[in-house]
């Protein structure tokens, strides 16, 4: 079994396609709807898609910040952006969804990720 991307969106931003950052420090979660390629269903799978700077403003409030789950870009390319999250995604191959889901997870925030 083989994830699919079908759709990538933002709360944040209302298109993505032409969404430009004002400044050297930006940050915007995107959210991926992935599921089993060629077959029924999808879950959210969210993302914080940053910049070194903005990263480098998290560590002046905190002095370790915990990366999971963001993507680091040093200039905001959507299309390369979403060919790499495509390609990440796509590269996840397992046996059954929950397998593929949980790999998922280690690159987004899977909404079922600390769900017992």
């Amino acid at each position: 079994m083989r994830a699919q991307v079908r759709r990538v969106f933002s709360s944040d931003v209302e298109n993505l396609d032409e969404w430009k950052p004002s400044g050297e420090a930006y940050s915007v979660v995107v959210r991926l709807l992935v599921g089993p390629l060629g077959g029924a269903g999808e879950e959210s799978f969210d993302l914080t898609v940053c910049s070194p700077a903005w990263l480098s403003q998290q560590t002046e409030l905190i002095p370790v910040f915990d990366g999971r789950h963001h993507l680091v870009v040093r200039e905001f390319n959507w299309v390369a952006i979403r060919a790499y999250i495509e390609k990440r995604v796509e590269a996840c191959v397992g046996d059954t969804w929950e397998n593929v889901a949980w790999q998922l997870s280690r690159f987004a925030y899977w909404e079922f990720e600390d769900h017992t």
